[in-house]
């Protein structure tokens, strides 16, 4: 009996370091556990992307020009698209100082999402130059910085427009080319956004939560074509331009003053983060440092809670937003 007892007391400690080994993990992490753990533990983006065609919207800056140098370096084929074709050339020249890779190695496309009447012949373009496409990656968008009773309706026409039905239509016709091969990875820069619920992000939160939504239901009707990979992944604040050009009150409007953005996490730590999900083909990866992290905990298994906390979060972000200073600065973690 006193072995017994000796055995469910070691078997109890050793669950309760784990444990808190795994709170401390947490704690300190800037990613989901999942995510962290594959890329620990994981296919690394150096052996998986190495030789694969990549095409990168919204690739002339923030995260979709970092994901492109990384990408670069990997040794990745790229087709990289967004409306300022100069920018696109810009960051082509940068992937050639940085990487092993040719002049044809990477096709410059310039594309706009809301036209979608242009994306079967951008896709066409891509095929005729590489002969096929790995990987797409979703990344093209744009954020909203306003309440929603003082912003125009047709603002919310347009997010939409632009991040949902410009992301879809183009990776249906991506699709249809995987579908053909029976394999590939569709890749949609969602938000935690896609997760939660923010003030000032109203428009933005609903694409964002509409493309959750749909890249849910679309890869439970791919089944059949196990080597297709659907892949969302979640950003919290991130350095990039998105505060430059985000959507305001009306469409004429920008931003003025887009406050202090580096208490937020590093372009290039989302960035590797979200190749690590790639090779590793997690599902929904949720790339963030707390507070936002632990709110996506939250919201996925005590939303109670979550609408509580958020509650009282979002009144100080509507402070700062009106103080003219950065909506996350008071309680995003000081990077240095």
């Amino acid at each position: 009996v006193a072995m017994g007892c000796v055995l469910c007391l070691a078997l109890a400690g050793g669950a309760l370091l784990a444990l808190l080994v795994q709170l401390l993990r947490w704690l300190r992490a800037d990613g989901d556990l999942t995510l962290l753990w594959a890329e620990r533990w994981g296919k690394k983006p150096e052996h998986e992307l190495r030789g694969k065609v990549v095409w990168v919207t919204g690739a002339s800056s923030g995260i979709g020009e970092e994901l492109t140098y990384q990408l670069a370096k990997l040794g990745a084929l790229l087709a990289i698209s967004a409306r300022r074709e100069d920018e696109l050339q810009r960051v082509k020249k940068k992937c050639l100082q940085i990487s092993s890779l040719s002049e044809n190695d990477i096709l410059v496309l310039r594309l706009d999402l809301t036209d979608r009447s242009s994306h079967e012949a951008a896709t066409n373009s891509v095929l005729k130059h590489f002969g096929k496409i790995d990987v797409l990656v979703n990344n093209g968008g744009r954020s909203q910085r306003s309440l929603f009773v003082d912003t125009n309706l047709d603002v919310y026409s347009a997010i939409i427009e632009l991040n949902y039905l410009g992301t879809i239509s183009l990776t249906k016709y991506v699709l249809n080319h995987m579908i053909q091969r029976k394999k590939g990875k569709i890749v949609t820069v969602s938000s935690v956004m896609g997760i939660m619920g923010a003030p000032l992000a109203t428009g933005y939160c609903a694409s964002k939560h509409a493309l959750q939504g749909f890249f849910n239901s679309l890869r439970t009707e791919l089944t059949d074509y196990p080597e297709i990979s659907v892949i969302q992944i979640c950003p919290g604040p991130v350095q990039s331009q998105i505060i430059q050009n985000v959507f305001t009150e009306n469409l004429a409007k920008s931003i003025e003053n887009s406050g202090d953005q580096s208490h937020k996490m590093p372009t290039d730590r989302c960035a590797r983060l979200t190749l690590v999900s790639v090779a590793n083909d997690v599902k929904e990866a949720w790339i963030s440092d707390h507070p936002y992290l632990a709110v996506c905990y939250l919201w996925q298994y005590a939303p109670t809670w979550a609408w509580w906390l958020m509650n009282r979060m979002g009144k100080r972000r509507i402070q700062n937003f009106k103080s003219g200073i950065d909506a996350d600065a008071s309680y995003s973690r000081k990077k240095k």
